[in-house]
């Protein structure tokens, strides 16, 4: 709870997806934290009771596509008494609207919580720029599994010992980008300890066009399969002479990324400037 005792008060943008509605769940659960606002751009649905459409009782709070309406309302509500209490918005929509969403609600006072990918570097820069020069805490999290931050820093060691390595992400089939940001994310984390991988000992020639993945400027070779069936997993391998070392991290349930969630909606109000990356909170 904030230092008032009052829950936190949660926006969630995104509340009829599957993560929407998986945190909306989470945050029913438990009295630390408060829904005030259900945002989702399904129009037959506006008005109707968030609870209800997904499964829950009644919450007495109603789906409105009025993203910039929402995050007004919330931030009048909270007392500006110089407390920590500022409301959170939790946003889980498309990568086309998520810098948007960060900013606007930067600019309203709403700590934001990304959990949409797709943000480009230079985004990322501008938003930082930009919840610094707000002094408002801001948060985007490219995955919030546990599991996968502990791969990410497994990876990182690995790559001190290895020159050669490849990233392979799957997804379901309605994700809409590609790679992943997790994917991005682990492979940034790699690169901070060598800037050069995978020297061609041949050259090579895709007989399909990008059947050998995308390459960035490092060397790292970065695969993505979207599938039905598949919830989101990623594998790591790195090769040497004799071996391969192989870390991978399966998420069979979004309902794991919850915890790391309400995590960050419970902490990001305790900083100043943008947060990128889950192992930053942890």
């Amino acid at each position: 709870m904030s230092s008032d005792n009052h829950p936190i008060p949660v926006l969630v943008a995104g509340a009829l997806g599957r993560m929407g509605s998986e945190v909306i769940k989470a945050i029913n659960s438990s009295n630390h934290y408060e829904l005030v606002a259900a945002i989702d751009n399904q129009k037959e649905k506006e008005g109707q009771d968030i609870g209800s459409l997904i499964g829950l009782e009644p919450l007495e709070v109603f789906v409105s596509s009025d993203f910039e309406g929402s995050l007004c309302a919330a931030s009048q509500n909270v007392p500006k008494d110089g407390a920590n209490n500022g409301a959170v918005l939790v946003d889980f929509t498309h990568p086309k609207v998520a810098y948007k969403h960060t900013r606007t609600a930067i600019a309203y006072g709403v700590h934001p919580v990304i959990g949409t990918t797709g943000i480009t570097t230079e985004q990322l820069e501008d938003l930082s720029k930009f919840s610094e020069k707000a002094s408002l805490g801001s948060a985007i999290i490219p995955n919030f599994s546990v599991g996968m931050v502990l791969l990410q820093q497994a990876a990182a060691a690995a790559a001190r010992f290895y020159e050669y390595a490849e990233l392979t992400e799957m997804h379901h089939n309605k994700k809409a980008d590609a790679p992943s940001g997790t994917c991005i994310k682990t492979a940034q984390l790699i690169e901070e300890q060598r800037s050069s991988f995978n020297k061609p000992l041949v050259n090579e020639e895709e007989s399909i066009e990008g059947c050998r993945g995308g390459s960035r400027s490092s060397g790292l070779r970065l695969h993505s399969v979207r599938l039905p069936g598949l919830v989101a997993h990623q594998q790591v391998m790195f090769g040497s002479n004799g071996e391969t070392y192989e870390l991978s991290h399966n998420t069979i349930d979004r309902s794991a990324y919850m915890p790391g969630v309400l995590l960050v909606v419970k902490k990001i109000r305790s900083f100043n400037q943008l947060i990128y990356g889950l192992e930053k909170i942890l």
